[in-house]
Parts: structure tokens; sequence; C-alpha cells
């Protein structure tokens, strides 16, 4: 079965949260991407993600448009 573009996008995410410039890049297009269930499913997920990463809470900006 293949994976939901969600569920690529969080491990996308995942690998590239070493580097916040290349996690807000991967944000932005992510946006771009996913659809309407999509976007609140990350919109959840980055949320929770960034609560042990303040160094990402930066990349939130572009969900809160």
């Amino acid at each position: 079965m293949p994976t939901s573009m969600f569920g690529y996008t969080k491990t996308v995410l995942e690998n590239v949260s070493f580097d916040p410039a290349l996690f807000c890049k991967e944000v932005e297009k992510a946006l771009k991407m996913l659809l309407p269930y999509e976007l609140e499913q990350l919109v959840d997920w980055l949320y929770k993600f960034t609560v042990s990463k303040p160094e990402l809470k930066a990349c939130l900006v572009y969900i809160e448009k």
C-alpha cells in the first residue's frame, strides 16, 4: 500500500529537522502540496513536533497565515 502524502511529508520533515532553514523550506513546500484535510494533520503534528525542538518554532509562522 502506498504511503500517504502526509506520511511522506512527515518523514521528510523529521529527516531535515537538524537544519531549521531546510525544515522551514520543506514546510512551505508541504503547504502547497497537501490536501486540506492533510494540512490539518500537518498543523497538529507540527505543533506537537516542535514542542521539544524550539529552534524549529520559527517555521510555525507559515501555518499561522
